[in-house]
């Protein structure tokens, strides 16, 4: 078994909507990236196996890019513990893609 916790973890706080195949929606903060997986916070628990979709705005600044970047993601979750008050979810992402936002100049 790999431990993806290995991987280069970036320390990012985006807000991004957690959608479960229930087709619920979870607004959340990221705490943290890596290439396999992210940790955010909710208000709400999600179960371990949990299937879950969300996008990710990477912000043009934080890239060192001319746009953001859209990274739509689908995931599980592997871990929610309590934390201040919050949900900690841990989930490895299983699929992503790329979108790149154009500006449209007026």
């Amino acid at each position: 078994m790999i431990d993806l916790r290995s991987s280069v973890r970036f320390p990012l706080r985006l807000p991004i909507t957690v959608r479960t195949n229930d087709a619920r929606e979870h607004f959340a903060e990221t705490a943290d990236i890596s290439a396999g997986g992210v940790l955010f916070h909710m208000n709400t628990e999600l179960p371990i196996n949990t299937v879950i979709h969300f996008r990710i705005v990477l912000p043009a600044a934080v890239l060192g890019a001319d746009t953001d970047v859209l990274v739509n993601c689908t995931g599980r979750v592997v871990r929610c513990r309590d934390e201040k008050g919050k949900k900690a979810v841990a989930a490895v992402i299983d699929e992503y893609n790329f979108e790149r936002v154009f500006c449209h100049a007026g």
